[in-house]
């Protein structure tokens, strides 16, 4: 992969290039009706969703964290808890998670935020050559290797998926 960065970088590509992390940035035509972003780019970008995941932000004991699943999956709040040693998680209201990461819901990237929040990766992730995540807004992911995602994250890697 070289490394690309698009016009007007977002934070999270400007982090991976700044880090000197091999990522390619794959803008797709964002349906405003769609209600399944994750679902969306894999299918715009003709790529396994199992190889793309979702950023979530939740509250674990009062303090946000991020969970990053695969977009097909849904992230079990206690596996959640118990990767990043807390008791209790709860999805966050989608105003923090904007406000505390610095993106917009849909578009926010484990890369780059505004506040880097304590963050786990599932474990699938490094079943991967390379995996997608939000490049940091609606439209535009990145891809990249899972350990360079979990290294730069600083990540915990757990099996945070169900169903």
């Amino acid at each position: 992969m070289a490394r690309k960065r698009s016009a007007g970088g977002t934070p999270a590509t400007v982090a991976l290039t700044r880090a000197g992390v091999a990522h390619t940035v794959h803008p797709y035509h964002h349906d405003p009706r769609s209600e399944s972003y994750g679902l969306e780019a894999a299918e715009a970008l003709g790529v396994d969703p199992a190889r793309v995941f979702k950023t979530l932000v939740a509250s674990l004991d009062g303090s946000l964290v991020v969970g990053i699943v695969p977009v097909a999956g849904r992230l079990d709040l206690k596996a959640l808890a118990r990767a990043l040693g807390g008791s209790k998680a709860v999805m966050a209201e989608v105003a923090a998670a904007e406000r505390a990461t610095g993106y917009v819901a849909g578009g926010i990237s484990p890369l780059g935020q505004k506040r880097a929040l304590r963050s786990a990766v599932d474990a699938s992730a490094l079943g991967h050559d390379t995996v997608f995540v939000s490049a940091g807004r609606r439209g535009l992911d990145v891809e990249l290797a899972p350990a360079d995602l979990v290294r730069l994250t600083g990540a915990v890697t757990a099996d945070l998926t169900r169903g």
